[in-house]
């Protein structure tokens, strides 16, 4: 793997990070932990920091028992003349889980902290802390931005295999050291269990880690605690979560495959049939185990802006709770969309608001790629597309209004990332090669899976003059992650030239496909 040379702000003391992660790995030999509830807290399940910005982050934690959460940070990984912050105390209600926000830190610097877990009754009593770092955003342009994105992770009954290392796609992405990773959706397969092994082409077989609440659909608050749970066996993404922030969103296979609001379930897997009832089990687990600043308010909210200094403003969308109902999307009228209206209007404010030189619209689906939805044996579409190459219908209605008022408001500097179809691939949209003309060029690039089944590229709608430019995609359906086609992908903008580059990635890190583009111009 060719890594150009990382500047010195960016160094990371990556061998504490591990030797410090090894002291509480949680057992991954094919079945979860057994944690025993003598002697002090645990924290076997790592840590994670999320939503970081200029001054402030939030950081994670899961205990093996009641404790009270403390976080220290410093300056260096010696912790000296540490600053100590008393977080929540940690129970059953949230399944063990605590997050901590930490204010008044200094811009563009690395942060390091370590977690210890009290016992409520003898604050004295702690167990072996657990370290961390990450940056915080630079209030300057000078240092640039570097991060990685993609989504899908243990889908298609392809979860945690550790005759090939687990989760290798994290170590690539950490290689990089990024300043975060945008996780864009499908963190989790609630709907997909995972057997002990699974028959491979050639006579080969895949062995996967299997837990209780892996073993059927996720129903329960339980089920789908243990469902997040799951992935932090993998000492990979123990490891990455320790260096590298996230800014996490959601998509469908977080509660069930392409659900919709009051959708009742056909599904005979499932005794629970209402969607609603499933989602909102579903949200409660998602917001306990992610550090998410929108979903620890009052209106719980997955979508949000988060401020990467003067050069990034990521706006991450929530195309999933406010969605009407999949179908085969050609009526003349839709109010509602796949953003619903309130958060349509966010966004154009929020862009509109935006002085940041790149404004990275983070979809947890595609626009002009076509995703059917044949979930009741019905021809329904489940994005925005649905193969009309002709004026906008359905949900299209809803993008080209967001696209008309970039437009007409002269918002520079939008890029659309997304995970979503189990490929990667890139996308110019252009006004001169699409039925609907009342927008500005922009780009579209897609990536993922991270660990999961691959799939043949989708089909282009033409509405909006999708042109796609590079794809890599398997011919066939269901590609397992030991025959490849895993991505993942990097968005590095110049502190000198504000130029922002995209580089689309094998698991491997090898660079697939490269476009820069240039700031300041309204499409491109």
């Amino acid at each position: 793997m060719s890594l150009r040379p990382l500047p010195g702000r960016r160094s990371v003391l990556r061998g504490s990070l591990a030797a410090s992660a090894a002291l509480t790995l949680p057992v991954a030999a094919g079945a979860a932990p057994a944690l025993a509830l003598s002697g002090r807290p645990r924290a076997g399940w790592g840590v994670q920091a999320g939503d970081v910005t200029t001054d402030s982050g939030l950081v994670w934690v899961r205990s093996d028992r009641p404790a009270r959460m403390i976080v220290e940070t410093a300056a260096t990984p010696s912790f000296r003349n540490a600053r100590r912050r008393l977080g929540p105390l940690l129970g059953a209600d949230s399944d063990f889980t605590g997050t901590t926000r930490l204010h008044g830190l200094p811009a563009g610097e690395q942060i390091h902290y370590r977690v210890l877990l009290a016992d409520p009754d003898d604050p004295r009593r702690t167990g072996e802390p657990v370290t961390g770092t990450f940056r915080t955003a630079s209030a300057t342009r000078r240092d640039g931005v570097r991060f990685v994105w993609s989504g899908d992770l243990a889908g298609q009954g392809w979860g945690i295999n550790p005759d090939l290392g687990g989760y290798r796609i994290y170590r690539a992405m950490a290689a990089l050291d990024p300043d975060f990773f945008l996780c864009s959706g499908d963190n989790i397969y609630a709907d997909g269990p995972l057997a002990g092994s699974a028959p491979l082409p050639g006579g080969r077989t895949w062995r996967n880690v299997t837990t209780e609440e892996k073993a059927k659909v996720a129903e329960t608050l339980a089920e789908f605690r243990g469902n997040f749970r799951y992935n932090l066996l993998d000492d990979n993404l123990r490891r990455f979560n320790a260096q590298v922030p996230s800014i996490v969103q959601w998509d469908d296979h977080e509660v069930t495959n392409n659900w919709y609001p009051g959708e009742i379930l056909g599904d005979a897997r499932y005794t629970e049939k209402d969607v609603d009832v499933l989602a909102a089990r579903a949200r409660r687990a998602f917001s306990e185990y992610f550090p998410i600043s929108t979903l620890r308010r009052p209106s719980g909210r997955v979508h949000r802006v988060q401020r990467h200094g003067p050069l990034l403003d990521v706006f991450v969308l929530d195309m999933r709770t406010y969605r009407d109902a999949n179908s085969p999307d050609a009526q003349t009228a839709d109010a509602q969309g796949i953003l619903g209206r309130e958060q349509l209007e966010w966004l154009k404010r929020e862009l509109a608001r935006s002085r940041a030189v790149w404004k990275v619209i983070a979809a947890d689906m595609p626009l002009g790629l076509v995703v059917p939805d044949t979930t009741d044996g019905e021809p329904n579409f489940e994005a925005v597309a649905q193969g009309d190459p002709g004026a906008p219908l359905g949900r299209e209605l809803q993008i080209a209004e967001l696209l008309r008022f970039v437009k007409h408001r002269r918002i520079t500097g939008t890029v659309w990332l997304t995970a979503d179809v189990h490929h990667t691939s890139a996308q110019h949209y252009d006004p001169s090669r699409a039925a609907f003309k009342d927008f500005a060029p922009f780009w579209e690039f897609v990536s993922g899976p991270l660990n999961a089944g691959a799939f043949p590229a989708s089909a282009l709608d033409g509405t909006f003059g999708p042109d796609r430019v590079f794809v890599k995609a398997p011919a066939t359906a269901n590609v397992s992650p030991a025959d490849g086609y895993q991505f993942f992908g990097e968005v590095d903008i110049d502190g000198d030239s504000g130029e922002l580059t995209v580089r689309l990635r094998e698991q491997d890190g090898t660079v697939l496909f490269t476009k820069a583009l240039q700031p300041g111009r309204v499409g491109q």
